[in-house]
């Protein structure tokens, strides 16, 4: 990751190098922080706009509440801070991170006290799971781990805490030569990938896990709406990995992720082992949507002046 001019931190922008935190952190020791994913784009008209920055911010205040971590800033000030950090860096398309975090204070698993601290920085990303991976599709393994039981750790917040899972599934995938995890919920179900939800296709109607224990995805909403606007038969419903074998098409979703699609899962090929049509007919309505090229649902977008 190349380093920027510029990090908010706790109300004001300061140098990278700058953006600091005592080594008694609370959440560096304990795991709970809350934090949010976001892309800003360069649009056709050459500005530049953040994809769904409300309803980012408002997982972000979401995630928090579950976690009971009052955040000291409205949304409208994090939203702000976050197009203030975006300009400070001159960065006109990449990704952003807001992070809320408990501080140094006293320790032990109760926080007590510790002041809750909020940070935004950004960075020029690419396609997180590979260019190739966007136009040729991913190889998938089954993870050996379980995705978290909803009374075990909260899944419908998004916290560091819960990732812990996500690497150690990420690591067995990749070490395996794959180049993503599935994970399945506790009762074998197909929960999602390991930072992203996922859909199968089959006869032409698409199908993705319920929100039981799966992260309630913004990425994943946009592709229900997009596809449902576009005439296709969206189910939520649970199912199992053999499903996903005989799928039509298998692709994932997340901000990060984009729209990935699969093309091989546990050694089986998946369609024709190649992105099918309905996954890129959905790719390309959400790249014409994050890009602004589609006025439809141009409220999606919250334009940064630079």
């Amino acid at each position: 990751m190349s380093k920027l001019k510029k990090i908010w931190l706790d109300g004001k922008l300061v140098n990278w190098k700058d953006a600091n935190v005592h080594i008694l952190t609370h959440s560096l020791h304990y795991g709970l922080a809350a934090f949010e994913g976001e892309r800003c784009y360069k649009c056709q008209d050459g500005k530049s706009a953040i994809f769904r920055h409300k309803e980012h911010t408002q997982r972000l205040f979401d995630s928090a509440k579950i976690y009971l971590m009052k955040i000291p800033y409205t949304q409208k000030q994090i939203m702000d801070a976050a197009k203030a950090t975006l300009k400070a860096n001159d960065l006109r398309e990449g990704y952003i991170r807001p992070i809320v975090f408990i501080g140094d204070g006293v320790m032990g698993v109760h926080p007590k006290n510790n002041p809750i601290r909020v940070a935004i920085i950004c960075w020029e990303w690419g396609a997180y799971l590979g260019d190739d991976g966007l136009t040729k599709g991913i190889r998938v393994k089954t993870s050996s781990f379980t995705r978290h039981h909803s009374n075990n750790m909260m899944t419908k917040a998004k916290v560091s805490g819960n990732y812990v899972n996500s690497i150690l599934a990420k690591l067995e995938a990749t070490r395996d030569g794959y180049d993503e995890a599935l994970l399945l919920d506790p009762q074998g179900y197909v929960a999602e990938g390991s930072g992203e939800n996922i859909f199968y296709v089959k006869n032409k109607v698409l199908y993705t896990p319920p929100l039981t224990t799966v992260l309630p995805g913004i990425t994943r909403a946009t592709i229900m709406q997009l596809a449902g606007d576009m005439g296709f038969t969206v189910k939520e419903e649970l199912f199992t990995r053999d499903q996903l074998y005989i799928a039509d098409e298998v692709f994932f979703t997340g901000t990060a992720a984009e729209i990935t699609p699969a093309r091989e899962i546990d050694e089986r090929t998946i369609g024709e082992g190649k992105p099918g049509p309905i996954t890129k007919k959905l790719q390309k309505a959400y790249f014409d949507v994050v890009k602004g090229c589609n006025n439809t649902y141009k409220d999606w977008l919250d334009y940064v002046k630079f």
